[in-house]
């Protein structure tokens, strides 16, 4: 982004990033999103952790520490891991597979804008009354008493991200199944396409139940109906359900595609073709399929009875098989190869460990006897936190590492990369190894202080002086992305020397059309087999010809701001005269600029051959 506004202008870039429907650029877009709402998260997560380094602190009341809990876990998990997943799935994916875009580019865009001003409605409740304080799972029986307009903001801000979320995940379908290149059939395609590839399957299957629950409540808490009302012939167990369909395929919505960015990175720095990888792609579709069938090990204690807990007790160590099969198939990737230690690989290898203690934990939870006892402790948050910081977050810092020439033309500095790791590595088990302890030492979850004399003091200081470690690691990787941005130096194709596949076959960053001629694609890791041929770059599959773009596009942007609009009208309607006119107005804009949308004849530009040859001229000319 820097270069372009240096050339036309801060005014003309901004304009080009809010209009445009590159999925390279809306990857830009996802990753500073997702990365500002990560140093939210971790903002909060610290004030969690000081409230708690000793015992009867008041760093914070605790309602505040509610609030600040429950938008931590909600802000990571929606806000923060999944943007930055797709900003990474929409940098890579549609090159891989050799696209020169994904099959719709205006949703791309839409479903882009959705997610950020869903975000950004979410986060004003800090501003406007009180964020929500009824933890990030928004338990019916606590969400339907909770006073404060928070819980408003959640479910209308988490419905406008959800539709974008969805959207994006139908787009990925779409493109990965008619998009792909000549002889790139499906058991040719990269690990990371085909773990994007489920996990879009499962955003489809999984968000839809959300998106329901998220209703039904949103009808009780603004139209006085009683779904969730036991008092009034409801259930409040309903919405654990509908939530648990969703969050439990969501884990792997997020873990999918971190597996797939180790399956790229590992055989690049091991110089070793992916040990099994039809093993692999088998167990991804296996995980996705299970990842259905164990919601409800997250109410073993609700009393579903003993039939129905066995059944999901025995599907959620089924689970551990592919899984399994996945870690032994990445360490004989590695074993006998010639690694270089960059820092991707290094975070690589350190997620193997990291990740597979989190499954260990996650098979003892998945025992419904034992999990009477670890229910709601520390030990529980111990468990999801290896999975979700050593699995999805080593994923994305390992991706950050490994594309960021892809994505930018330059490198960021290998030695702060380096103790970023070291920081983020350290403190990462500092502050979560010990939390197993402490849950079976029975310290619950979500409580805001603890008494001294517990034997709770050591635990909690030294988790505390951990995740400060993480916040330092992180802002190494911040003043990194600054300094590379600055003063880092420009770099050619393939700057690893090892790419396999064919996100590495384009220059970096890549064109906007990403391939002057569609590659043919002659086998897995495409780009590895011409190189073995001594070939530069790939056969291609067509002659030169016309390329044919879309147009950039303003109304994604006036789609979603009128659901932002609608959204505060829907809450406010029955306190304040504005409810309603707002309310219609919000969605005046939205279903006014679909209206547009539907009876502009938009067919885009094109992109002559003339124009291609003349680039290429010119770029050999500079060479």
């Amino acid at each position: 982004m820097s270069t372009l506004t240096q050339r036309r202008g801060f005014g003309a870039a901004l304009w080009d990033y809010l209009t445009t429907v590159d999925h390279k650029k809306i990857a830009i877009l996802y990753l500073i999103s997702g990365g500002f709402f990560f140093v939210l998260g971790g903002l909060e997560a610290m004030i969690i952790r000081i409230q708690l380094a000793i015992p009867n602190n008041n760093f914070v009341s605790a309602g505040l520490y509610n609030e600040i809990l429950t938008m931590h876990g909600t802000t990571m998990i929606f806000l923060a891991a999944m943007p930055l997943i797709f900003a990474f799935m929409n940098a890579v994916v549609p090159i891989q597979i050799g696209a020169r875009d994904v099959a719709f580019p205006f949703l791309n865009s839409l479903g882009f804008w959705l997610f950020f001003f869903g975000g950004l409605f979410l986060n004003l409740s800090w501003f406007l009354g009180g964020a929500p304080d009824a933890g990030w799972t928004s338990y019916a029986s606590l969400a339907l008493e909770s006073p404060s307009n928070g819980i408003d903001f959640y479910l209308l801000g988490l419905q406008i991200s959800g539709i974008g979320t969805l959207i994006a995940g139908i787009n990925f379908l779409v493109t990965i199944i008619n998009m792909r290149a000549p002889g790139m059939t499906y058991m040719r395609m990269p690990l990371f396409t085909w773990t994007t590839f489920v996990a879009s399957a499962l955003i489809l299957f999984a968000f839809p139940p959300l998106t329901v629950g998220l209703a039904i409540m949103m009808f009780d808490r603004l139209f006085g109906t009683h779904f969730f009302d036991h008092t009034m012939g409801g259930n409040t167990i309903i919405w654990e359900h509908l939530f648990w369909i969703f969050g439990h395929p969501e884990v792997y919505i997020l873990i999918l595609p971190a597996f797939g960015i180790f399956s790229e990175i590992i055989p690049v720095f091991a110089k070793k073709r992916l040990f099994g990888y039809s093993s692999m792609v088998f167990a991804t579709v296996l995980i996705g399929f299970l990842g259905f069938m164990v919601w409800a090990h997250h109410m073993f204690t609700v009393g579903l009875g003993p039939i129905a807990n066995a059944i999901f007790a025995v599907a959620t160590m089924a689970i551990a098989v592919p899984t399994g099969i996945k870690i032994f198939n990445w360490m004989f990737t590695m074993w006998g190869g010639s690694i270089r230690f960059t820092t991707p690989m290094l975070w690589s290898v350190a997620f193997i460990p990291s990740f597979t203690l989190g499954g260990v934990t996650g098979v003892m939870l998945a025992s419904a006897a034992a999990d009477y006892q670890y229910h709601d402790t520390y030990f529980v948050v111990a468990h999801f936190h290896y999975v979700i910081v050593g699995g999805v977050v080593f994923g994305l810092f390992a991706a950050a590492h490994y594309w960021w020439p892809a994505m930018f033309g330059k490198m960021l500095n290998e030695f702060l990369g380096k103790v970023t790791f070291v920081l983020f590595f350290t403190g990462f088990h500092l502050t979560f190894f010990i939390q197993h302890f402490l849950g079976l030492m029975g310290m619950p979850r979500r409580v805001f202080t603890f008494l001294p004399g517990q034997g709770f003091e050591i635990g909690n200081a030294v988790s505390t002086a951990g995740a400060v470690l993480m916040a330092l690691g992180t802002i190494v990787l911040l003043y990194n992305v600054v300094i590379t941005s600055i003063k880092g130096e420009k770099v050619g194709m393939d700057p690893w020397g090892d790419g396999r596949t064919l996100e590495w076959a384009v220059s970096s960053p890549p064109p906007e059309y990403n391939f002057k001629q569609t590659p043919l694609v002659r086998g897995l890791d495409a780009l590895w087999i011409e190189k073995m041929e001594g070939k530069k770059g790939m056969t291609p599959a067509e002659p030169v010809g016309d390329i044919h773009m879309p147009n950039p596009s303003i109304l994604p942007i006036i789609i979603s701001f009128g659901l932002f609009v609608a959204a505060f009208g829907a809450m406010y309607h029955a306190d304040h005269a504005f409810g309603y006119p707002l309310l219609f107005a919000g969605l005046a804009i939205t279903f006014g600029a679909m209206l547009v949308r539907s009876i502009k004849d938009d067919h885009g530009f094109h992109i002559h051959k003339e124009d291609l040859m003349n680039e290429e001229d010119e770029k050999g000319g500079r060479k």
